[in-house]
């Protein structure tokens, strides 16, 4: 997942990894508070005695305040019952008590339709209560024809979240992670577009609605007549977040090959947003503004792609990253990555279940504890006199790190290792930015979407070869979680072995140097 390290891509220096090993990282701690208290939560469920409970440890932690270590205790049993209310919190409110016949009811487009086997899959939001359900209208032309913002009239039963599963995939807990309380088969004559009030959404849906309506005109400037679906479907996909053109065969193709994480909008695709901002600073004097000015347009950006997990996280970290800038901090640390963890765990408990947020919390902190080991495998004085060199180590660097970080998970969800997930990394990464770079180009010059597509099929090509080379990826692992877990704590072992040992091949290089 080579993409997380490009939230600091603007200025991440060897002095900036050198910061980022375990030292004073209380944020952690509290973070892996806060997650267990979640785990909790779901596992046990609670009451009205939760409250009490918190009550009580909240005076504890005031009363002890002469005492650091107890203190300490207290503030960790805070955020424990913390997570554990606040997962109790929105699991009841994802709990609704659907009508058992059919009812009519209004509802807006929330995404752009997903073409099934038999019907049109698509995200509505019901105008009145605000519940966001998976709705599945009858295949036809008038449900191709969907647009997001589009306003519905349907009669038909509103099912509650199925409790299917496949694998280590729970599709009841993928749809309560990201806030569906139920879903709906509508057959053709039972619904029709209709004006519909707004009025019931909340100010951030219906700034929400609004950006996805403006992302849904964006993308018409990427679509040439006669051009094959692909390379619109990965460049929909790569610069605004829209993943509904992706077909299964693409989307293998990129997780065979180790690049589907280009897919998904996050620290790449923001870092580089951050670094073309930031060339329209014009001086130390406007820092302030201009940093402002930066967040904004960043959480603009978010608004517009959909808000996924993944580019919340990296936004998150990019307004920390910018605020701490102002004060000569240290910007990319452990602890950062941590307080972004406790904020959107408080925003969505149940977010710690998705697995875009624990592959994209995984590979980040991998690559800030890993990475300084990696780049420390060269004398500081060498890479800084060898810039190509250091160019090409950071990317291996970043790159096995990442891998390090996400592998256990990839292998429990979906199965599978890519072996050439290093060489895929030295060919997306760079047709990555070069395509980002081109796409602000392309939407305000339309005319030059064709050379976009051309670069776009090219990468496609050249990842469709790759995936048919053998042993591109090693299928059918699926690890219990007992040995998910082992897996990580081998990998803790070995970070901590290397660690202890490094310095003393550091001293032996060294004096074999002076010798």
């Amino acid at each position: 997942m080579f993409k997380e390290i490009f939230v600091s891509l603007p200025t991440l220096t060897l002095n900036d990894m050198k910061n980022s090993q375990f030292g004073e990282v209380p944020l952690l701690r509290l973070a892996v508070c806060l997650m267990a208290g979640i785990v909790m939560g779901d596992s046990i469920g609670g009451g009205i005695w939760l409250w009490w409970l918190m009550a009580v440890a909240v005076v504890m932690t005031i009363v002890l305040w002469r005492y650091a270590l107890l203190q300490s205790v207290a503030i960790a049993g805070c955020f424990v019952l913390l997570g554990w209310l606040l997962t109790v919190r929105q699991e009841a409110s994802l709990r609704v008590q659907w009508p058992e016949g059919e009812v009519v009811y209004e509802a807006v487009v929330f995404s752009e339709p997903v073409e099934k086997p038999k019907t049109m899959a698509v995200d509505i939001m019901l105008v009145k209560s605000g519940q966001k359900i998976k709705g599945y209208l009858y295949k036809d032309a008038r449900s191709r024809g969907l647009k997001i913002g589009d306003g519905l009239r349907i009669q038909s039963r509103i099912n509650a979240n199925s409790d299917w599963r496949r694998g280590t995939f729970d599709y009841r807990r993928y749809l309560e992670t990201h806030g569906f309380t139920g879903s709906s088969f509508v057959s053709s004559w039972k619904w029709r577009k209709a004006r519909v009030s707004l009025k019931g959404l909340s100010r951030l849906e219906r700034t929400r609605l609004f950006f996805l309506k403006q992302r849904s005109l964006l993308l018409q400037r990427f679509v040439v007549e006669g051009q094959d679906n692909g390379p619109y479907a990965v460049l929909a996909a790569m610069a605004l977040g829209d993943k509904s053109a992706l077909t299964k065969e693409l989307k293998d193709v990129y997780a065979v090959t180790g690049a589907s994480h280009v897919l998904a909008l996050s620290g790449l695709h923001l870092g580089i947003i951050y670094a073309l901002l930031s060339l329209l600073v014009v001086g130390r004097r406007w820092q302030m503004v201009s940093q402002v000015l930066i967040v904004l347009c960043i959480w603009a950006f978010v608004f517009l792609v959909g808000m996924s997990t993944s580019v919340i996280r990296s936004a998150t970290m990019l307004t920390v990253y910018a605020l701490l800038s102002l004060g000569h901090r240290d910007k990319m640390t452990i602890n950062t990555l941590a307080f972004t963890a406790i904020v959107m765990l408080i925003a969505s408990p149940l977010s710690l279940y998705d697995v875009g947020f624990l592959m994209s919390f995984m590979a980040v902190f991998a690559i800030l504890v890993l990475m300084p080991l990696m780049m420390g495998v060269f004398p500081m004085t060498f890479l800084l006199s060898h810039q190509a060199v250091r160019w090409v180590w950071s990317m291996v660097a970043v790159s096995c790190a990442a891998q390090i970080g996400v592998a256990p998970l990839i292998a429990y969800y979906f199965g599978r290792f890519s072996t050439y997930f290093l060489l895929t990394n030295f060919i997306v990464i760079p047709a990555a930015t070069l395509i980002l770079w081109l796409s602000p180009v392309v939407l305000v010059f339309p005319s030059l979407a064709y050379l976009l597509l051309y670069i776009v099929g090219l990468l496609n090509a050249i990842l469709t070869k790759m995936a048919a080379l053998p042993w591109a990826s090693i299928e059918g692992l699926h690890p219990t979680k007992l040995q998910t877990a082992m897996m990580y704590v081998i990998i803790a072992a070995c970070y901590l072995l290397v660690k202890r040992l490094l310095p003393m091949l550091t001293c032996s290089r060294a004096s074999e140097g002076y010798r």
